[in-house]
């Protein structure tokens, strides 16, 4: 059941990514809070997940939403955001993180791959260097023009 992809801290999650990488799988790892699912988010996972063999998605928690975007955010609850990322067949794994960025929780997880949207330089993508320092790789990605949570949320608000 696409419930059972859904992980509240890296303890939970640390057993199943020990057989992953024993089973020489390539990681790849992106992040963002999700919080309404659009094309760009479908785009962006698809894309992601075909750096690799597991596509693990960084979900920021609802306490992580409201630091970066403030108190009237996020619209959907984590676990309602979990569980649409999760249903995705080319997600493997949703784990949530309270804090700003998920600098703490990649560097648990040394992905092998680290992908975000090309409107961040590489040294601006946080866990950028602890990828590059174990051998692996951060790719950006174009993001699909015209499309953003914040952008759907003043178009249904000037309704």
């Amino acid at each position: 059941m696409f419930k059972s992809k859904i992980f509240k801290d890296f303890e939970s999650f640390d057993p199943l990514l020990s057989i992953w990488k024993g089973s020489n799988n390539t990681i790849v790892f992106t992040n963002g809070c999700f919080d309404i699912i659009h094309n760009g988010h479908v785009d962006s996972l698809h894309k992601s997940a075909a750096y690799g063999t597991k596509l693990i998605v960084g979900l920021n928690s609802d306490v992580s939403v409201k630091l970066l975007k403030g108190d009237k955010r996020p619209i959907l609850n984590e676990q309602a955001r979990a569980e649409v990322l999760a249903a995705f067949g080319c997600v493997d794994a949703v784990i949530l993180f309270d804090e700003e960025t998920p600098a703490e929780i990649i560097a648990k997880i040394i992905p092998d791959v680290l992908v975000k949207g090309a409107q961040y330089e590489i040294h601006e993508i946080a866990g950028h260097d602890t990828v590059l320092n174990n051998g692996g790789k951060v790719e950006t990605l174009e993001l699909v023009e015209g499309i953003s949570t914040s952008e759907i949320i003043e178009r249904i608000k000037n309704l």
